[in-house]
């Protein structure tokens, strides 16, 4: 590989390693965080105050503002993946749904996205509809394990955050959106906006001032899990194929699940670890099964025809 090609794909590795474990931390913040604030409440924040100040920043660069068409696709990407997808896991965490059990049902998107892409007309071979089978099989698993199985609620709503988040990312390449980083930011004000209706209309308030963790754990939010890691989401959307893109659902959960045990006392039963290790393989076989086995992989050709 040449310096200027290996150059070309610095971009492409950054986004990756944003989405690998920085949003792999983010679901032990979030649980820190609706510990201060109300779940809504704090997710409405998160992305308000990350989008308007990513807004501005954007516009004084040079950025042209959106047009109106732009304005609405950005709103429908952000409720899907943010105020639905993002928020959904908040209102779970508080919950009680441990933040590592959070990381591996969200596992899932890849293989959602799978099933909505043969929507839109991409091809899926016999490999990729085993994975999403043993996938499936994952998710009742760990639904027996005592984590969610005392809560179905909670596992509803991670499950309903997944299959939003999925249908979001692949709608999101056939939407006309703001260019660039623009997208993100436009996305993040109307998902805040959006959450702190939500957050309203269903009569969350503060019962008292956060604490210094609270404040804390929003601030990482707002700069790390949102700023920069939805836009390194963002791009990668408009970079490679939605399975890429959504490729950090097999290390997310790892990363999790790491952080909850080693620094907020969270522990896995036998049958929720034999739960993660099925969502992997399957999520593995979907995103890389077609290397491995498959026909020549069109995701390296797309990859080069955008760098």
């Amino acid at each position: 590989m040449t310096r200027t090609a290996f150059r070309s794909l610095l971009p492409l590795i950054g986004a990756l390693f944003a989405l690998y474990f920085i949003w792999g931390s983010t679901y032990f913040v979030i649980r820190i965080g609706v510990e201060s604030w109300p779940p809504m409440m704090m997710a409405g924040l998160r992305f308000f105050i990350a989008g308007c100040v990513m807004f501005t920043f954007l516009l004084l660069r040079g950025y042209k503002f959106p047009t109106l068409k732009q304005w609405l696709s950005a709103g429908a990407i952000g409720i899907l993946l943010l105020a639905v997808g993002n928020g959904l896991v908040t209102v779970a965490e508080h919950m009680d749904v441990p933040s590592g059990i959070a990381a591996v049902m969200v596992a899932t998107v890849p293989l959602f996205t799978l099933c909505f892409s043969r929507l839109w007309g991409m091809p899926n071979s016999r490999l990729e509809w085993t994975g999403v089978a043993i996938g499936l099989f994952g998710i009742v698993l760990l639904n027996t394990g005592s984590s969610l199985g005392g809560n179905p609620w909670g596992a509803v709503l991670i499950l309903i955050a997944s299959i939003s988040w999925a249908f979001g990312s692949v709608w999101s390449s056939r939407l006309t959106l703001p260019t660039g980083l623009m997208a993100g930011a436009a996305e993040m004000i109307v998902a805040g906006v959006v959450l702190l209706a939500a957050s309203y209309l269903s009569g969350e308030k503060l019962a008292a001032t956060p604490s210094l963790s609270g404040f804390l754990a929003l601030g990482y939010l707002m700069v790390f899990g949102s700023m920069i890691a939805i836009s390194a989401y963002m791009f990668l959307l408009k970079t490679v194929r939605p399975a890429i893109a959504t490729s950090y659902a097999y290390v997310n959960p790892i990363v999790a699940v790491l952080i909850g045990i080693s620094f907020g006392g969270e522990w896995l039963s036998p049958v929720e670890w034999v739960a993660l290790v099925v969502i992997l393989c399957a999520v593995l076989l979907v995103t890389l099964g077609k290397f491995v086995f498959g026909r020549k992989p069109a995701v390296i050709q797309e990859v080069k025809s955008n760098l």
